[in-house]
Order: structure tokens, then C-alpha cells, then sequence
């Protein structure tokens, strides 16, 4: 680990009112010290008291650059654990560069991207997934997306996994103990016992592997594909949901050649909303890629929103849509309800069976179907049936209201990985029971278990695999 002091601009590299340029190390004050000047020129960094502000300027060979504040955070509290310097000056982008020029030039070094929480890593301020919780909160889309990485900052994640360690740790070191002194300690009845310890480890682990799901729409948000046909509403839908006239709106068919992709955001939860191109055949060399590309888009969506123009028959380019749709979870809008109805929610129930049949899908298709396929007229012209989309969605991806008093939500796909890791270890551990082998056979997987979870909190992680993480970082955080 470096040990040398660092510094970067830690806050948005544009015109605002404030700007931050953080020092970390052994030497922050002292550096600070040799750029800073009270106002009455007497006063030294050096030797002042932890976690005071002090007002002054920022000079240059005596000359003065900048009226500032500065905050003096003495380790081993502050967020590196080291000595932390941070200089609030004006808020203009030349301003922050010219400061941290001088800073540099007075002995620090510009940081590397994610450095500053990397330190707070390897100085045990915080453990890995907590410092991955960090770039989170920064990258947070909607009020969920932030309260669930708060609360992994709070460490709800590592208290889970540090406590799932301590109980796997005792057993391991229990059967080294009874292996190297069998005389005092005896293994007698212990496989039973310890297989069912197992289905406790087993267990939680995978209520942590079932909150993945909702953890990654938490943090990353639903993505979110419109089909149809052309003109059946799909841009107005798109403009209904976002608020402002985004997606061009003709009775011309065929009108969106290209996706447009939008953020929205519905009781909290982020959707990465695209707005696709009509499928339907076409001689159009143009359209006809924009139609590739809607298709490829569906088979990545986490949620299908399937506009059907209820004012016109359905005919085979729909039923191509609906084999596209194939057992994702999808939400038919019947579409224009405010003229004469064509299509009902009994006729297009029976298509979506229909379609099912066509692709040999086995029975058990069908009880997929109902449980993904939802049906809501709409009428994007008068916002009709939009507040009952809403709740629908809603339903469809959360059970119930989402706590983050006690529940534990995973969302980083690293941390589901060794979670997998964990539980097969773990499988591992009770074949071994199952077969009658030895002990030790026990504690080799017991101990891989403990080393995968490991990974999680930064416990079990390589040089490599850290530096990796951190890259991934902002400068000055």
C-alpha cells in the first residue's frame, strides 16, 4: 500500500458554488500548511485541534488565489483513517485546478481514481462491500436504489456475513481441535449435529441469493422494452410515462425507426424505459433493422410493456410479438380505449394462449403465462388506466412493501457469486455426511465456504481484484 499523501478534486468538475480539493496522508497538514495563509497570518495548520474549519486564503509564492475554508480531520477519525485535509474554495473549475496544482506542487500526488476509499478499505475504516456501497450511493437512480445502498454502508450486508463466518469458523476449528486431540475432544454424534447447523448455513445463504433479484432492480432499475405495432401507441406511451413530448407522435405508421431510451422513475423505482420500433413486415430496408434491433431488446428486458392498438383486429403480427414475448414477464397495455373496441382481454388472453401453442410450449408454460402476463386497458390520449399500470408493475417485481429495517437485499453480482460458492461448498459438506467420510473431508469444504464468503467483505480478495474494484471509482472518492 501507498503510503505517500494524495489529493484530487472531490467534488464535480464544473461552475457550482463550492468547490472541495481533499488531501489524505501522513503529510496532508503539512502540505496544507505550506499553501494556506489565516487571515491574519499568524495561525498554522500544523497545530491545530482534529476536525476544526479555519478561514484564510490559499497563496502562491505569497500570492494570494483564493478566499477559502479549511477542515482539519487528524487520524484516525476521518473517512481514509489517515490525516485528511479538505480545502472549500470557490466553486469554478479553473479555480479547483489551479488550487490543486499548488497542492501537488507542495508534495502531494494526484490521487488515483477510488483512492481515497480504497485507503479507507486497507485502513479498516470499512470493509469491501461497505466501500462498494460507497460508488452505489454516488450512482444511486432512485430513493430505493439510495436507501439500499445506505443501508450496505450501515453494513447490513457485512453484519450478515461476518456472522455467517463466526459460525462457520467454530466448527472448523472444532474439528482440527478433535482431529488433533481426539483423547479430550469427541466427534461422536457430531455429523448428525452438523448437518443440521448446515441447513441453517444452506438456508440463509439462500435468502441472500433470493434477494438478488430485487436488489439488482433496486440498484440498477427495471429495463424496460416497448412493443407493438406501428401506430399503436408505443411513443405516446413513452411520453405519457416520462412527462414531456421525448418520442415524435404521428398517424403515420412506422414513425420510430431507431430505440429511444429514457430514465423514469414510479414509486420509487427506476426504470430504464426503451421505446422500440413497430414490429411488422416490412419491405423497408430501414425499418426492418429497427425491427432486429426491437427484438434483441425484448430478449434482455426484465419487463415487457406489449401496446396493442384495441381499435384494430389482431392479425400474425401480432401473434409474432407475443412469441417474442415468450414467458418474460410482460405487461399488455390494450391501447385507445377511448374509441370503439376491436380487441378485448378475452380476445387477447386467448391470442397469448394461441401464441403459446404455435411455439410447442409444454403445459407448464401456461401457468407461467398467467402469472407474468398482466392485461390493462389504456388510453395514453386521456392517461386512462396509467395510475392501475403503476401498482401493476409494482406487484409484479415486489411481494409485499420493501423494508430496509431487517431484510438484506444483495445487488452487487460479485457478492452473488461467492454466495453460489458458499452454498455448494456447503452441499459439498453434506454429501461428505451422506457418503460417512471422514472428518477432515468436513472441514476442507467447510473451510472453502468460509473463504468464499470471505470474498464479499474483502476478507479472502487479491491485489488484483481490489485494485479492480477501485478503478472503477471516481477521481477524489
Amino acid at each position: 500500500m501507498n503510503t505517500d499523501t494524495i489529493a484530487a478534486i472531490a467534488t464535480a468538475l464544473s461552475e457550482s458554488g463550492i468547490g472541495i480539493i481533499r488531501i489524505s496522508g501522513k503529510e496532508a497538514v503539512a502540505i496544507a500548511d505550506k499553501v494556506y495563509r489565516s487571515k491574519n497570518g499568524k495561525k498554522h495548520l500544523i497545530n491545530v485541534p482534529s476536525h476544526t474549519i479555519h478561514y484564510g486564503y490559499i497563496v502562491d509564492d505569497n500570492e494570494i488565489i483564493d478566499e477559502v475554508m479549511v477542515l482539519v480531520m487528524k487520524a484516525p477519525k476521518s473517512y481514509t483513517a489517515e490525516d485528511t485535509v479538505e480545502i472549500n474554495c470557490h466553486g469554478g473549475v479553473f479555480m479547483m485546478r489551479r488550487i490543486l496544482e499548488i497542492v501537488l506542487q507542495a508534495g502531494a500526488r494526484l490521487a488515483e481514481p477510488g483512492e481515497f476509499t480504497k485507503r479507507a478499505f486497507l485502513n479498516g475504516r470499512m470493509d469491501l462491500s461497505e466501500a462498494e456501497a460507497v460508488m452505489d450511493i454516488i450512482h444511486a437512480k432512485s430513493e430505493l436504489s439510495l436507501k439500499a445502498s445506505v443501508s450496505q454502508l450501515k453494513g447490513s450486508v457485512s453484519k450478515k456475513i461476518k456472522d455467517l463466518r463466526a459460525k462457520l469458523i467454530y466448527e472448523i476449528a472444532f474439528i482440527e481441535s478433535a482431529l488433533d486431540d481426539p483423547e479430550h475432544i469427541s466427534l461422536d454424534g457430531y455429523a448428525k449435529n452438523l448437518k443440521e447447523k448446515l441447513q441453517y448455513f444452506i438456508l440463509e445463504i439462500e435468502k441472500l441469493l433470493s434477494s438478488f433479484t430485487n436488489g439488482r432492480i433496486l440498484k440498477e432499475g427495471i429495463n424496460t422494452v416497448i412493443v407493438g405495432k406501428p401506430n399503436a401507441g408505443k411513443s405516446s406511451l413513452l411520453n405519457l410515462l416520462i412527462g414531456e413530448e421525448k418520442a415524435i407522435v404521428t398517424e403515420v405508421a412506422g414513425t420510430t425507426r431507431d430505440v429511444l431510451e429514457e430514465q423514469i422513475k414510479l414509486h420509487g423505482i427506476c426504470f430504464h424505459v426503451i421505446d422500440t420500433a413497430g414490429i411488422r413486415s416490412t419491405e423497408d430496408v430501414v425499418e426492418k433493422i429497427g425491427v432486429q434491433k426491437t427484438r434483441k431488446y425484448a430478449e434482455n428486458a426484465d419487463l415487457i410493456l406489449y401496446v396493442v392498438d384495441s381499435s384494430v383486429p389482431l392479425d400474425e403480427n401480432d401473434m409474432d410479438i407475443m412469441q417474442t414475448i415468450g414467458s418474460k414477464k410482460c405487461i399488455a397495455l390494450l391501447n385507445k380505449t377511448d374509441l370503439e373496441a376491436v380487441v378485448t382481454e378475452k380476445t387477447l388472453w386467448d391470442a397469448f394462449m394461441e401464441s403459446s401453442m404455435r411455439a410447442s410450449i409444454d403445459d407448464n408454460h401456461f401457468d407461467k403465462k398467467s402469472e407474468s402476463i398482466h392485461i390493462i386497458k389504456t388510453s395514453t390520449k386521456d392517461a386512462t388506466g396509467i395510475d392501475v399500470f403503476e401498482d401493476t408493475v409494482k406487484n409484479m417485481f415486489f411481494s409485499g412493501e420493501i423494508s430496509f429495517d431487517n431484510e438484506v437485499y444483495i445487488t452487487n453480482i460479485r457478492h452473488k457469486e461467492a454466495l453460489v460458492d458458499a452454498k455448494n461448498s456447503l452441499l459439498f459438506v453434506q454429501k461428505s455426511i451422506d457418503n460417512h467420510m471422514p472428518e477432515d473431508f468436513y472441514s476442507i469444504d467447510l473451510m472453502n465456504a468460509y473463504t468464499s464468503l470471505g470474498f464479499i467483505i474483502g476478507e479472502e480478495v487479491s491485489d488484483d481484484l481490489v485494485n479492480e474494484i477501485f478503478s472503477k471509482f471516481c477521481l477524489g472518492k
